[in-house]
C-alpha cells in the first residue's frame, strides 16, 4: 500500500474509500472520461437547441451538457463539442448569429428529440427529418419546436472554449429573453412538474422520466 492509502491498481484502503477504484483523469484513454462523467452526473436535463444559420437554414439538436446557471437574469448554458468529428452546425450558427432557442424535452417529444441526434449532412433540416414543426420566435431569429410544451428564446451572452486546444467543448451561455409555456402547466410562474413530464438523460441510450417525485423540506 502506498503512502496515500492506495493499493496497486487504484483500489483504495483508506477509511471511507474501501471498495472504491480511483481513476486519474490524465491517465484515462479515449472516451473513458466522458463515459464516467455521463454515467455519474444523472439525470441530466436536455437542451434541445434550435438555431438558424446566417444563410437561413434551420437546425435542431439535443445537448445533455446543459443547465440553468442564473435566475437574474434567467440564464442557461449548453456545451457542444468543439473537436474534429463533432457536429458543428449548432455551435457555428449560435456563435455567428448570437441567437437560439431551448425546447424543453418532455415525454411527448422524446422520440423526435432522439431522431435529431442523427448525423445528418450539414445544412439538412432536422425539423423536417424528425417530423416536428418549426415555429418562429417573437424576439429572436431562431426556430422553436411547435410540439414542445415550453420553449425559451435566448441570446448568446458569453462563450468560452474549455478542454484541450484540439478538442474539448464550447461553453455557450445564453440569456433567456422570452418564455413560452403551455397554460395548463402554470400556476402563476410555478410550473406543475407532474404535468410537465420532463425527460432526463443518463449514460448511453438510457433516459428517465422525471415525474416520479418526492419532497425534502429544506432545513430552517
Amino acid at each position: 500500500m502506498s503512502e496515500n492509502g492506495e493499493r496497486k491498481g487504484g483500489v483504495s484502503e483508506q477509511s471511507g474509500d474501501v471498495g472504491k477504484k480511483k481513476f486519474v483523469s490524465a491517465e484515462l484513454e479515449g472516451a473513458d472520461g466522458y463515459k464516467l462523467l455521463t454515467g455519474l452526473i444523472v439525470p441530466r436535463p436536455i437542451g434541445w437547441i434550435g438555431s438558424r444559420s446566417p444563410a437561413g437554414n434551420n437546425n435542431l439538436a439535443p445537448y445533455s451538457f446543459f443547465n440553468a446557471i442564473s435566475g437574474d437574469p434567467p440564464t442557461i448554458v449548453f456545451s457542444p463539442g468543439a473537436g474534429a468529428g463533432n457536429r458543428r452546425d449548432t455551435a457555428d450558427n449560435v456563435r455567428a448569429t448570437g441567437e437560439f432557442t431551448v425546447n424543453i424535452v418532455t415525454d411527448e417529444v422524446a422520440e423526435a428529440m432522439n431522431a435529431t441526434s442523427a448525423s445528418l449532412e450539414p445544412g439538412e433540416d432536422e425539423f423536417a427529418y424528425a417530423g416536428v414543426t418549426p415555429l418562429e420566435s417573437t424576439m429572436i431569429n431562431a426556430p422553436r419546436v411547435g410540439e414542445c410544451k415550453a420553449q425559451l428564446e435566448c441570446r448568446l451572452s458569453n462563450e468560452l472554449h474549455v478542454g484541450r486546444s484540439d478538442g474539448g467543448n464550447w461553453l455557450l451561455v445564453g440569456e433567456v429573453v422570452a418564455f413560452h409555456i403551455d397554460l395548463d402547466l402554470l400556476d402563476g410562474t410555478r410550473v406543475d412538474q407532474q404535468k410537465l413530464k420532463a425527460v432526463g438523460r443518463h449514460a448511453g441510450n438510457t433516459y428517465s422520466r422525471t415525474w416520479e417525485l418526492f419532497d425534502l423540506a429544506r432545513p430552517a
